[in-house]
């Protein structure tokens, strides 16, 4: 009687993607020449690459991955980690500097410890891309202040905006914005002359007063909704509300930037 022959397991289809618009997140380095990168993309999300070869001396590669340079990515492979096949700049973001740059990695690290890998949001690719070109733009304006810190100083009224922008896109693609304009237990509207607080897992509640939780006024929390940074404590206000909602899903590791960002404002 003759053994049937054993099934084989059907070979795993190469991916193949051509490119594909992304950022370098953070790169590390593998073997003796090459490069892990993650990669956030528009279509694909966060995602892990190997550069082969990318630390070589004569490697194209290493003029085009780089922080903050938008590229044209191409990869193929079947595990978790994919290839990078060719990677072409594309350009468009000016090169930042002083603290435009150091918003730059704040950005890239809020992405790698709160966007899930392989999960795409073209919304929020798209306002990373704004807010680096912004920030760039802005570096630029400061380049001739005097001192090495000139664009520290000369954008340092600009970027409030775009860090609370980003953090509220970021916060709202992942799920975890609370719809600011209606209160979560009823959906009234948030009134101007209101008091109220924003509960991570609840979203936005009264304020009883004697609560031990930071109030906010709703003409500041509808400003805020509304991105209406010109309004008189908006920031001020966003900037306490990001920090508890992202804190609460950071966790109790600390951001290393924002530590950083605090120690440069305090020089």
């Amino acid at each position: 009687m003759e053994r049937p022959e054993p099934r084989r397991r059907p070979a795993r289809r190469i991916e193949r993607t051509h490119d594909e618009p992304a950022f370098v997140l953070h790169a590390h380095p593998w073997r003796e020449s090459s490069l892990i990168l993650d990669v956030f993309s528009r279509h694909h999300g966060r995602l892990p690459l190997v550069a082969k070869g990318a630390k070589r001396p004569h490697s194209q590669l290493r003029t085009v991955l780089l922080g903050f340079a938008p590229f044209a990515a191409s990869w193929s492979g079947q595990g978790e980690v994919r290839t990078l096949t060719r990677a072409e700049w594309t350009g468009g973001v000016p090169p930042l500097a002083g603290l435009p740059l150091m918003c730059g990695f704040y950005f890239n690290e809020l992405l790698m410890r709160l966007l899930p890998r392989e999960d795409p949001h073209e919304a929020l690719f798209d306002a990373y891309l704004q807010a680096l070109t912004r920030l760039g733009e802005g570096a630029g304006a400061g380049a001739g202040a005097a001192g090495p810190w000139g664009p520290l100083y000369a954008s340092r009224q600009q970027v409030e905006p775009l860090l609370r922008g980003f953090e509220m896109e970021l916060l709202r693609e992942l799920g975890h914005l609370p719809e600011l304009h209606l209160l979560s237990t009823s959906g009234e509207p948030v009134r101007e002359q209101g008091m109220y607080r924003v509960d991570p897992q609840r979203g936005v509640l009264e304020h009883g007063g004697d609560e031990a939780a930071a109030a906010i006024s709703g003409a500041q929390l509808l400003a805020i909704a509304d991105a209406r940074w010109e309004q008189p404590g908006a920031l001020r206000g966003a900037k306490t509300l990001m920090r508890e909602l992202l804190g609460y899903h950071l966790g109790t590791q600390p951001l290393r930037t924002r530590q950083l960002l605090i120690d440069l404002h305090q020089l």
